[in-house]
């Protein structure tokens, strides 16, 4: 009877205490989700235009080592790479999304290879948080910080 306890108590933390914690309507959690799925996808297809659209407005991004930069055009020279490099990997696994009325903050890891012009990739990681604003009836980024991790 004992080890069945343990065994029930080890069962909860190992499925409960390592999840993500979602809280608000399942409806919009699903669209903050496939948002992000898609940024990425934008990000390796180097698709300007639509990482553009994923911002609000007046978003503003928080680069690690850098000065923060607000408007569209700006974040998207942020975001355009050199000739000859490419993002090939890019993923965001958020921790947490929790939608308050018509903005929500989503807090996670984030990881991603570069290609070089001369073929070799560079490999990076780190943590995020990105608060959402609803705009125009969709969920867009409206500050977007990252900074790397170990």
């Amino acid at each position: 009877m004992r080890l069945k306890i343990i065994d029930i108590v080890l069962l909860f933390f190992c499925t409960t205490g390592f999840s993500q914690n979602y809280i608000g309507e399942e409806k919009e959690i699903d669209i903050i989700l496939e948002n992000s799925r898609k940024f990425s996808t934008y990000v390796v297809s180097a698709n300007y235009d639509m990482i553009g659209e994923s911002y609000t407005n007046d978003a503003k991004i928080f680069p690690q080592n850098s000065r923060i930069i607000e408007g569209k055009d700006s974040i998207l020279n942020y975001w355009r790479l050199p000739d000859g490099v490419r993002t090939v990997h890019h993923k965001l696994m958020p921790e947490e999304i929790k939608i308050m009325g018509k903005e929500a903050y989503d807090y996670g890891y984030y990881e991603g290879i570069t290609k070089t012009a001369n073929g070799k990739e560079r490999t990076w990681k780190g943590k995020y948080v990105v608060v959402w604003r609803k705009e125009g009836g969709h969920w867009k980024m409206y500050l977007d910080i990252w900074n790397s991790t170990p």
